[in-house]
């Protein structure tokens, strides 16, 4: 029929336990350290996604060594290049920038072409101090942006820390009424 006193002690102490384990699950969920942890985890998962699908994984670099290290002529062939680089853009890149430097180191630079980098530099300063400066106003802008982010973090995560604290209370006052009810 009823239970005894010790069960319902017993049955107490085990929803107990069970909201104890509940509230710190939900403080772990809340706690912005957390919330930040778990927002880097999502962010180095996909970068380390994004540059495996971009640049093959080692195996798949090791695959395509394996398969380049043929004869020459099959190297310099434009069907080959093109299916050795399927994938990997950016070795493809780095393929072609050191073929060319190659050949710009091959050829010293004439007296036209060093007017032309010396004009180009004198140019280009200006714009240099441009882009400096809109560095720094986007590094103040994103930081006020942070600043306030982790502010609205902080109430959020007060708010459900009070949330779950009051809701805890009720849980434990509804739980002595229970057994303060069981035991008369």
């Amino acid at each position: 029929m009823g239970q005894g006193p010790e069960e319902l002690r017993r049955d107490i102490e085990r929803r107990r336990d069970d909201l104890g384990e509940t509230i710190d699950a939900i403080g772990d969920r809340v706690s912005p350290g957390r919330i930040l942890e778990r927002r880097r985890n999502r962010i180095s998962d996909g970068w380390h996604s994004i540059t495996d699908r971009v640049m093959g994984t080692v195996s798949t670099g090791t695959d395509r060594l394996g398969g380049a290290a043929g004869s020459v002529k099959d190297h310099v062939s434009g069907d080959a290049v093109r299916t050795q680089t399927v994938g990997a853009p950016l070795g493809a890149g780095l393929v072609a920038f050191g073929v060319g430097f190659l050949v710009a180191a091959a050829f010293p630079a004439t007296e036209p072409e060093q007017a032309a980098a010396s004009r180009a530099q004198d140019a280009l300063e200006p714009a240099r101090a441009a882009v400096a400066d809109a560095g720094q106003q986007l590094a103040r802008d994103v930081k006020d942006d942070v600043a306030a982010a982790a502010g609205e973090l902080k109430e959020t995560a007060t708010d459900a820390t009070s949330d779950v604290t009051a809701t805890a209370k009720e849980q434990a006052d509804g739980l002595k009424a229970d057994a303060r009810s069981a035991t008369d």
